[in-house]
């Protein structure tokens, strides 16, 4: 039967019982008459006017290949597609499709995302950062006498993460589902010091060349962090477990200044509200598309504002219970 629109047939179906001739309606809304009766003849039968619904296009895979489908890719979930049509035989063809494949996870509540990229965990460290089990007590008043700082390294070309993983709701962050990698710097980049606090943001540092334990004494330490840390006698440095960081001579030029130092758990970014103030420039500095790095970076730092600050700080409590509740494993942030 020719293929009428829904609103044809049913005005179509109204001619006919207010007493038009079967030509008649067919010529009215251009079909042919055999389908106006057959219209009416499914009318009668059914009391609607829609079509059948169809069988649809057979499977091409048994139900026990649909469980060896979402088992193998729960087992491996950086297992390609390809990979398992490959070796997965249709019922009508030696194997199947990639697509049909897809279609089955996708059934299973498998979806195909990018990888979340984080450092590698070691026992101790998912240990160790149970840190937080004391830290998730503190008040947002304890954490707003904080500097958190950091120095990270910018570029203006970065490698995208292109690998696949299967994954189901909320999965985005379980071990089986997060690449783990080392980060080291890269060419043609610019390493950067800042600190930032719910109620203050520190000046903005570039670092010339590699950064040691005697040029953060000198460069960073004494002409910013020890004056802004005397003009606010309360508040405590927080800087990772970096050996610049640990020197016996920083450690030492520290406790001389009289310099208060928030014990942290070694390989815990996602701990710092201030890693996403890095992909908060990072982001904005993309969008200029500029050349001079260092120039568009100490410019973008001044346009953060404080309040935008004051919330990421404000998140430590989260990121607390967030460690904990993936006793020492990664988290979202």
């Amino acid at each position: 039967m020719h293929r009428v629109p829904a609103h044809l047939r049913e005005h179509a179906l109204g001619m006919l019982q207010g007493g038009m001739r079967t030509a008649d309606v067919a010529k009215a809304i251009n079909c042919n008459v055999r389908t106006v009766r057959r219209l009416r003849q499914r009318y009668r039968e059914t009391g609607r006017t829609a079509d059948h619904p169809g069988s649809g296009r057979p499977r091409v895979i048994t139900p026990a290949q649909d469980r060896y489908i979402r088992t193998s890719h729960l087992r491996d979930r950086y297992r390609m597609a390809t990979t398992t049509a490959r070796v997965t035989p249709g019922m009508h063809n030696p194997s199947i499709s990639a697509q049909t494949v897809c279609k089955r996870l996708r059934e299973a509540g498998l979806r195909a995302c990018r990888t979340v990229v984080r450092q590698v965990l070691t026992r101790h460290h998912w240990q160790r950062r149970l840190w937080a089990q004391t830290h998730s007590r503190w008040t947002r008043q304890d954490w707003q006498k904080v500097l958190f700082s950091d120095e990270p390294r910018f570029c203006l070309t970065r490698g995208d993460v292109r690998i696949r993983v299967y994954l189901r709701r909320n999965e985005n962050y379980t071990e089986a589902c997060t690449l783990e990698w080392d980060r080291s710097g890269g060419g043609g980049s610019v390493m950067v010091w800042g600190g930032v606090s719910q109620q203050y943001g520190t000046v903005f540092v570039v670092i010339e060349g590699n950064l040691n334990a005697v040029r953060y004494r000198d460069a960073i330490l004494l002409p910013h962090v020890v004056p802004f840390l005397q003009a606010h006698p309360d508040m405590t440095l927080q800087h990772d477990n970096a050996t610049s960081h640990t020197a016996p001579s920083v450690c030492d030029f520290l406790k001389d200044r009289n310099v208060s130092v928030l014990p942290w758990p070694a390989k815990s970014p996602d701990l710092n509200p201030i890693e996403h103030v890095w992909d908060l420039l990072d982001r904005r500095v993309r969008a200029r598309n500029v050349r001079e790095l260092a120039g568009a970076l100490v410019e973008e730092w001044g346009n953060i504002s404080q309040q935008e600050l004051a919330n990421l700080v404000q998140s430590m409590r989260r990121r607390c219970t967030a460690v904990l509740n993936a006793a020492g494993g990664h988290t979202r942030y």
